[in-house]
């Protein structure tokens, strides 16, 4: 046989097709499918984003080749949108425009991190983050993230993690799987850690348009007067404009590291989709209104979540947040692939058994409450009450 590249053959397969193929044995009998596995909007795109990406893609210049950086309208108008939430004061320099948020991790961590280097992870982990980095030879460090501590990382244990070989530590806030939200005053330590140890401190902001309004910043770091040398933010469009097939994500990082990732960029993809960026670069400040209605959805989703597991005996929500719950399954000892099939197959729930999201986490499932209406939320205690392997 010819060879494969053992990194990866060694990496596992993309877990979320098995998952769903385990609803083909579902027979209907409990009601239709209620999908809580994939993070996908459970809306449409707004008509006038729809009408704009029409227009966009009948456009002889989105047909062209474009900035490997990304258009500079979408990175003015994606500057301008995080001056208003963080307060900072970035401009388009500050910005580039990727192939979705998948991308822009890979693009970040190939220019970071080479083979025998470490990256540290919060665990439970995004499974494609741990799989990249394996691809690459780069080891995943776990950096363990407990449910009695409301899944929150440790400054300190990540601080014992960090060795010569050590190039960066990512955070994801608010998380997938756990839902957890990372506390301003934590990341801000988190920074003088990776400031200290002369390290990189990623933070995928992937659901950041999903935490409730009174919250206000995720975080304070944009204002540190310093913080292009050590932070790199990464950012996804898919689920706050609800355009995942798209493909469209950034990296707001400093020009010095941007350069770095341009290297890579110009190799990868060349320029991101050009109709997209035009469409999203009108959303951006159009359709706030919409953008702040939909939170406001997701966070009726949440509460409507909240109460339907206070009412099913042996199921335990450890963790929400601005899209995912994680919740501990009343079966000790059994292992949470086999709960999710089964509950897929027998009740019509599909969630994501917790050690896709790595070791030790057989006692969990992830359900992506986001993903469906309050009506189906409230199905969830008669899918779930008498439910046993």
């Amino acid at each position: 046989m010819t060879p494969f590249n053992p990194l990866v053959r060694d990496t596992g397969s993309p877990p979320i097709p098995e998952a769903q193929a385990w609803t083909r044995r579902y027979d209907g009998s409990r009601g239709p499918l209620i999908d809580l596995s994939q993070a996908v909007p459970g809306y449409p795109p707004h008509p006038d984003l729809l009408a704009r990406l029409s227009l966009e893609a009948g456009s002889v210049a989105a047909a062209r080749y474009g900035d490997i950086y990304g258009d500079e309208p979408l990175r003015s108008a994606l500057a301008q949108d995080i001056n208003t939430l963080y307060r900072g004061s970035l401009d388009h320099d500050d910005v580039m425009i990727t192939s979705g948020c998948n991308q822009a991790f890979v693009l970040t961590m190939m220019s970071l991190a080479k083979g025998g280097d470490n990256v540290i992870l919060p665990a439970p982990w995004y499974f494609n983050h741990q799989m990249m980095l394996d691809m690459i030879g780069v080891e995943p460090r776990a950096l363990t993230c407990r449910a009695e501590n409301r899944f929150i990382p440790s400054v300190d244990d990540a601080e014992r993690l960090i060795d010569q070989n050590t190039r960066a530590l990512v955070l994801v806030t608010p998380n997938n799987p756990t839902g957890a939200i990372y506390p301003r005053e934590r990341l801000k330590a988190f920074l003088a850690l990776a400031q200290r140890k002369k390290i990189w401190l990623v933070i995928d902001e992937t659901y950041r348009d999903f935490l409730h309004h009174d919250e206000g910043a995720p975080h304070n770091l944009f204002n540190e007067s310093a913080w292009r040398e050590n932070v790199i933010s990464l950012y996804s469009f898919s689920k706050s404009y609800c355009v995942p097939g798209h493909r469209v994500g950034a990296i707001i990082g400093g020009r010095t590291i941007l350069e770095e990732i341009g290297k890579v960029i110009d190799c990868v993809q060349i320029c991101a989709p050009r109709a997209a960026q035009g469409a999203l670069a009108f959303a951006i400040p159009a359709l706030s209104a919409w953008r702040h209605d939909n939170t406001a959805e997701i966070t009726r989703r949440a509460e409507a979540f909240r109460t339907a597991m206070t009412s099913i005996d042996g199921w335990k929500l450890e963790s929400i947040g601005a899209y995912f719950a994680y919740v501990a399954h009343p079966f000790k000892g059994q292992s949470a692939r086999l709960v999710a099939e089964a509950l897929a197959a027998e009740r019509g729930v599909l969630g994501l058994p917790g050690p896709y999201f790595g070791p030790g986490q057989d006692g969990y499932l992830r359900l992506a409450f986001a993903n469906v209406g309050v009506e189906s939320i409230q199905q969830l205690p008669s899918r779930l009450t008498g439910f046993s392997l």
